[in-house]
């Protein structure tokens, strides 16, 4: 910042002393030969150089009035002030209104480019793609709106960029941006906390910025194309696989009533109640791998709805009520009070708690009970406080060996009791990925003979004062 102007000039005494020297020295010398050659007398000499004496001071006088009118005009007009109280010595009255346009230009340019920075602000905050700007040291200096969204976990008071930081081809595109060669695009796969394709370039900031950036660093998400294409593969090939059986057991049941069970009326109703029931395991199939492959697709992409998890329980108990009479079991909800509605997608967290409720009345014991709990979980050990539900069925429970399986697509404990009782294969699979998505956790607990506890752990984003985002220069 440049240094305030004086009040006013230095040494007054010396100034005015000076000046009046200056003015009546050479008339002084002159006057002093005259009288020494006797051209006038020696009192007439003196009275002159008086008189020239007196004059010069009060040119001092007023020389330092207009230098003092000077600094206060330049004063004011540093501070954007009208000018008032303008020199009179025409020389110092040109450099003060000078001085008054040069101040009023600075000022109108000084806020154009203000204005401008600030839409450049605006511009680059709501840009939809990542923008980060590292220091000479490769530290985040400053992230737009976008950054912030996609590398802030849930509950957490900043971003985190350390996996992309340790990115090996990030720490080589920055070095080359800093030597300032060409950016080339290169791809980052980030493994969490959901697995993210991006596309990233660095670009060397010459010069730096006044914050000392000197790398930008732009980012293009292209997990969602990726998703969609392997969407289309898995779905071919899981359709492909699992449909083959029941299309099978149709057009065999199909030539079957149309050749030697034309005329069997009891033949025919039976194998029509077979149909019926494979048409609709195909039905439930077809509709669970769209949904997962839907869950699939918006895995990268953070929740913003509000969902209440002890309602969802109660709507799921209601809505299968049926069920759990039809096998004489008993459901027992209870709710910690301190439950409150968090950050999440409501429709994706129903078909959580449908699917562990659902698979606690298929695989618990008939006359048996399932208990639903919904509470609060402390911070601990790196995990945020959080939200979470467990269902506890008492079935025959799964093999250990089972339990690090059961969320793969259509892997089944037993094949032959999940096909009787209508399973797809795909409820945890479906779970886990709403999860993933949510940032949450799925803990299984099974002991054989005793039963089953499916707990969905999920951080406690409230739904009233969404995660905090940290500010640019912070970040």
């Amino acid at each position: 910042m440049p240094p305030s102007l004086p009040d006013r000039p230095a040494s007054p005494t010396l100034l005015v002393a000076g000046t009046a020297a200056a003015i009546a020295a050479v008339p002084g010398a002159l006057l002093a030969g005259f009288a020494a050659f006797e051209i006038i007398s020696e009192r007439a000499a003196a009275i002159l150089a008086a008189a020239f004496a007196v004059g010069g001071t009060f040119a001092g006088v007023v020389v330092y009035r207009d230098l003092a009118r000077l600094v206060l005009t330049l004063k004011r007009a540093e501070a954007g002030q009208p000018l008032e109280h303008l020199p009179v010595l025409p020389p110092l009255r040109r450099i003060a209104e000078a001085a008054g346009r040069l101040a009023d230009s600075l000022r109108d340019r000084t806020s154009e480019v203000d204005r401008l920075a600030g839409a450049a602000v605006r511009i680059v905050e709501g840009l939809p793609d990542p923008l980060i700007v590292l220091d000479g040291e490769a530290k985040p200096i400053m992230l737009n709106g976008a950054a912030r969204e996609l590398f802030t976990p849930p509950a957490a008071e900043g971003p985190d960029l350390g996996a992309l930081l340790r990115h090996p081809g990030l720490r080589t595109a920055v070095e080359r941006a800093e030597r300032g060669e060409r950016p080339d695009a290169f791809s980052v796969t980030l493994p969490v906390p959901v697995e993210r394709e991006l596309i990233a370039k660095a670009i060397g900031l010459d010069p730096p910025l006044r914050n000392g950036g000197r790398v930008l660093v732009t980012l293009s998400d292209r997990t969602r194309e990726r998703r969609v294409e392997q969407m289309r593969a898995d779905f071919i090939a899981n359709a492909n696989h699992e449909l083959r059986t029941p299309l099978a057991s149709l057009l065999g049941f199909i030539e079957t009533l149309r050749g030697p069970a034309a005329e069997d009326r009891e033949a025919q109703q039976r194998f029509l109640a077979i149909m019926a029931q494979e048409a609709t395991r195909m039905s439930r199939l077809i509709d669970d791998m769209l949904s997962l492959s839907r869950i699939e697709m918006m895995e990268h992409t953070a929740p913003k709805g509000v969902a209440d998890l002890p309602t969802l329980a109660r709507r799921t108990i209601e809505a299968l009520e049926p069920r759990i009479a039809a096998r004489r079991m008993r459901v027992e909800l209870s709710v910690d009070p301190a439950v409150r509605p968090i950050v999440g997608d409501p429709d994706q967290l129903a078909q959580v708690v449908t699917n562990l409720v659902d698979n606690a009345v298929k695989y618990g014991r008939d006359g048996g009970s399932i208990r639903v709990r919904v509470f609060t979980t402390p911070a601990q050990g790196g995990r945020p406080a959080g939200v979470a539900i467990a269902v506890t069925d008492d079935g025959v429970g799964i093999p250990r060996q089972h339990i690090p399986r059961l969320t793969e697509r259509f892997y089944r404990v037993d094949a032959a009791r999940s096909r009787a009782i209508g399973g797809t294969g795909l409820g945890l699979a479906i779970v886990k990925h709403v999860l993933n998505r949510h940032r949450g956790v799925l803990e299984i607990e099974s002991e054989e003979g005793k039963g089953s506890t499916f707990t969905a752990w999920l951080p406690a984003v409230p739904a009233e004062a969404p995660r905090a985002v940290a500010q640019p220069a912070a970040a």
